[in-house]
């Protein structure tokens, strides 16, 4: 079983132009997967949403894995998301990642907080905007 990680989900749903959303979201996320992000909690399909309208703002960028733990099931990070914004401006957020993954190596659950590094206090809630 190949399990997940988050730099690969991020940059197949953000920045691979190659798949659709729903190609990147089945090739990462369960059927049940759920999230919780600054206290906020989306289901898959709210999920996608959000996604979909990033999929609008975001340009190009990368994800930076600064620390990464899995123990059977059970998933943990801290990342930097830097992301080029179609408009040029840049935004950079550090997130704190702990989650489950389902048995065939896809996130079921996440629940995230992020900190703004870099970016707009407009750009403040582009970890959950829909």
């Amino acid at each position: 079983m190949t399990r997940t990680r988050i730099e690969a989900a991020l940059t197949d749903l953000l920045f691979n132009e190659e798949l659709t959303l729903q190609e990147a979201a089945d090739r990462h996320f369960a059927p049940e997967y759920r999230q919780r992000t600054d206290g906020e909690w989306a289901d898959r399909g709210e999920f996608l949403d959000h996604i979909a309208h990033l999929r609008t703002l975001v340009a190009d960028g990368h994800v930076e894995v600064h620390e990464e733990l899995q123990d059977g099931n059970r998933y943990a990070d801290r990342h930097t998301a830097h992301i080029t914004k179609k408009d040029g401006t840049t935004v950079q957020m550090e997130v704190y990642v702990f989650a489950d993954l389902a048995a065939d190596g896809r996130f079921s659950r996440i629940e995230e907080t992020t900190l703004m590094l870099q970016g707009s206090s407009a750009d403040r809630d582009l970890g959950s905007a829909r």
